[in-house]
């Protein structure tokens, strides 16, 4: 098994309470965790005591960026993880439990950790990371994580340039020579011009300022589907996001290729102050009516799963109305983690939008990043005070967030 440099000298240079691997995407951080790391410090501490953990932000993702390029390597020596939390890994219980909220701890609250392995730990609540702190208690106790840089204001930076027992290693996508150098320009494009250039390329502690979409923002035209025929779509799905107390209702329609394209086929945004639910329900009839009509079908509309009885109406009323058309409520990816996709969609020219777009092309151009809230707090923050327009975004990222997956490539 060849190694990188980088690889070769954390196995020699991981001799620390706290061991992390910090840098860009795509540089090797992982895998030599996956190969070699994980299982050797679960077996050099099999009969001491303390418990082996493994914690991701959930165990979707402890599943997808640990445990399956692990089986890659050692096949049925990694178990699945079962209804208690647990996995068996080289012949030891491990428990995997998800880091974005403290209350998934409850299961270990007081137990003494004698490994810690940690994945995309920036992602992680503050809280947990605190509570891991106090938990990692023996001689032999020790921890090994990765993640992608975040705000310089972010808590984990502080940790890291504390004098902490750390052994904290930078890597730069160019630092794994195995990757394939087309892959890497690719990557390299994508990300350019954005913050994610400084993160996942770079590897670099960067600071969320301007504008979000840059790339989008300087040439919007670049992204107007100019063709009279559309590819076939594997799916057409429309994001509703409900007003609030601004009272603004968005309507997003997006049509899904198989190679991984995103075309904007139509949005609608409307100011509708103190209208009854029956109101919204009309609109949002006859925009779908009108993206049916167009491209001949539409099967999903996931709402906003703030307003339950609002997503419970236009359920009935599109029953009626549209009844092929399956109306769900959202499950909220991460924010940021739907502009970082919508970002590298558009790096890649595989975001495109109609001339039925308007709403949205003007709130993909207008969205800016909120500095003060971004220092202030630690993380990245979308500037929301009424200046730029929230709701066709959310309804947009709502059209295809369920499919995040597919279309992540951290």
């Amino acid at each position: 098994m060849k190694l990188t440099n980088k690889q070769a000298e954390y196995i020699q240079k991981a001799t620390h309470r706290w061991n992390f691997k910090v840098g860009a995407t795509g540089a090797g951080k992982s895998y030599i965790d996956s190969f070699y790391i994980i299982p050797q410090r679960i077996l050099e501490r099999a009969k001491k005591s303390g418990i082996s953990v493994i914690m991701g932000v959930t165990r979707e993702t402890i599943e997808r960026n640990v445990l399956r390029p692990m089986r890659d390597f050692y096949g049925d020596t990694v178990g699945e993880i079962n209804n208690r939390n647990i996995a068996r890994i080289v012949g030891e219980d491990i428990y995997c439990l998800g880091a974005e909220k403290i209350n998934q701890l409850s299961k270990i609250q007081g137990a003494t950790f004698k490994y810690l392995y940690g994945d995309e730990v920036a992602r992680w609540n503050e809280e947990v990371f605190n509570f891991a702190k106090s938990r990692l208690r023996t001689s032999y106790s020790c921890f090994d994580g990765t993640l992608n840089p975040e705000s310089p204001n972010h808590w984990l930076k502080k940790f890291l340039d504390s004098d902490a027992d750390i052994y904290n290693q930078h890597y730069t996508i160019d630092d794994n020579p195995f990757y394939p150098e087309r892959e890497k320009e690719e990557l390299k494009r994508e990300y350019a011009g954005t913050i994610y250039y400084q993160r996942y390329i770079l590897g670099l502690w960067t600071q969320a300022e301007g504008a979000i979409y840059k790339q989008f923002a300087d040439n919007p035209l670049k992204y107007l589907w100019r063709d009279d025929r559309f590819p076939n779509f594997m799916r057409i799905s429309i994001g509703v996001d409900w007003g609030g107390s601004e009272a603004s209702y968005a309507f997003v329609a997006t049509g899904h290729t198989a190679d991984g394209r995103i075309i904007v086929l139509a949005s609608e945004r409307h100011y509708l102050p103190q209208a009854a639910p029956q109101e919204i329900d009309t609109k949002i009839i006859e925009f779908c009516r009108f993206v049916k009509e167009k491209y001949g079908y539409i099967n999903n509309l996931f709402a906003d799963n703030e307003n339950i009885s609002m997503c419970n109406g236009i359920r009935k009323a599109l029953g009626l109305a549209i009844p092929e058309i399956s109306v769900r409520e959202t499950d909220k990816e991460n924010i940021i983690d739907r502009i970082s996709v919508t970002n590298r969609l558009i790096g890649a020219e595989k975001l495109y939008y109609t001339g039925d777009c308007q709403s949205l092309v003007e709130a993909l151009e207008q969205a800016v990043w909120d500095k003060e809230q971004s220092i202030k707090q630690g993380k990245d923050i979308r500037l929301d005070d009424g200046t730029s327009d929230i709701d066709s975004l959310d309804a947009f990222e709502y059209s295809w967030q369920r499919w995040i997956r597919e279309y992540d490539r951290r």
